[in-house]
């Protein structure tokens, strides 16, 4: 007895392609969701044109003795834009003493009260907590060679 299998072959001009699967499921769920306009962002929060603006302003702002913005320095701690365009930048510097201690606050302020939308800007200068080179953004540190 022969225990090896046998097989044969048959020549065929085509085949029928095989049946397709039918899945039937429910209503997605997501696709009233996915069918809605986004909301817009109030001015004033991360993401609306007025707080974005004046980060874009605070980006262009260089602190005299380190190549980095202020703003990736790590030196602003907030950006609270209020109704009616009042804009206050609560930032520190690197030392009390820093050599643009008395200039800085002032070039911030100014720099904010440009932008339109803003109708007063304040700025707080705060030492606690006090700034440390963890506070700046990676691309801070980057440029600076310490990643």
């Amino acid at each position: 007895m022969n225990d090896e299998p046998t097989f044969s072959s048959e020549e065929v001009d085509a085949v029928a392609p095989p049946p397709k699967a039918r899945v039937e499921r429910e209503p997605d769920y997501l696709d009233g969701f996915l069918s809605q306009a986004p909301r817009g962002v109030p001015a004033g929060e991360p993401g609306g044109e007025i707080y974005e603006a004046v980060i874009t302003a605070l980006r262009e702002i260089y602190d005299p003795e380190i190549p980095v913005n202020i703003y990736d320095l790590g030196l602003v701690y907030g950006v609270d834009v209020a109704d009616g365009g009042h804009v206050v930048v609560t930032m520190t510097l690197t030392t009390p003493h820093c050599p643009v201690a008395e200039s800085m606050p002032g070039e911030v302020e100014l720099r904010v009260g440009s932008v339109p939308g803003v109708g007063v800007a304040e700025v707080n200068l705060v030492w606690d907590p006090p700034w440390d080179p963890q506070k700046m953004s990676d691309e801070a540190k980057l440029e600076l060679g310490m990643l």
